[in-house]
């Protein structure tokens, strides 16, 4: 089952969709941990996939107490990050340029609807050239609240004219699963560091091992009923 017919806008997750980052993310936020003289597991830096930035926030300072100095322990973080970035470890997830292609050819609108801030997005957008393939792109600094929140999907939808019902959404985390789904808007999940538990495979009108599958259900689609 597509749902209740055509997709005419898509809506993507950066993070672990468009790009291969989440690994580089975690590396970057272990290795800002350690420097700052603290112990944090790659578990526990998984954890935050999916997650706003005020989310994440809690999630440190819960586990490792109010005095951790979060400013500094994000802005070493974004340290590490840009060096692996620059250092050549930020490349695009497989089928992303075919993808857009696709929907150029098909005339289909879309956007993005990102955990991220707006510097790193668009720097990261700018990095592997994508940055110009969307019609609009929001952020974390755009919403009042994050994923798993519908409001960064029903904005994404209402940027780019299109009802989300006829709204499709690809995601890669269980809270931006979450999030479509909460919106409305129909939801393709593509794993990448997180494995679907029952409850996103319920949410989930596919669990799909790439992009190059997306063009299949958006045609399928054009003729669900």
């Amino acid at each position: 089952m597509t749902g209740p017919g055509p997709i005419k806008g898509i809506l993507f997750d950066m993070d672990g969709v468009l790009l291969d980052s989440e690994t580089l993310s975690l590396e970057a936020f272990v290795s800002a941990a350690r420097e700052l003289g603290h112990d944090m597991p790659l578990d526990f830096a998984r954890q935050m996939i999916g997650l706003p930035g005020d989310a994440c926030a809690k999630l440190v300072t819960d586990t490792y107490g109010p005095d951790i100095d979060l400013g500094r322990l994000f802005r070493t973080q974004d340290v590490h990050m840009h060096k692996l970035v620059e250092a050549g470890g930020l490349v695009m997830k497989e089928g992303v340029v075919p993808l857009l292609d696709y929907l150029d050819a098909r005339g289909l609108p879309r956007a993005i609807a990102t955990s991220s801030g707006r510097a790193r997005t668009e720097t990261h957008l700018r990095h592997v050239g994508i940055y110009d393939r969307f019609d609009t792109i929001i952020t974390r600094d755009d919403v009042s609240r994050g994923k798993p929140d519908p409001e960064p999907y029903l904005k994404a939808a209402q940027a780019i004219g299109v009802e989300p019902a006829f709204c499709l959404a690809i995601e890669d985390s269980h809270n931006g699963a979450r999030a479509a789904h909460a919106a409305g808007i129909r939801v393709i999940v593509v794993p990448d560091l997180m494995a679907p538990n029952e409850e996103i495979i319920g949410k989930a009108h596919e669990i799909m091992e790439d992009l190059h599958q997306v063009r299949d259900f958006i045609e399928r689609a054009d003729h669900a009923v």
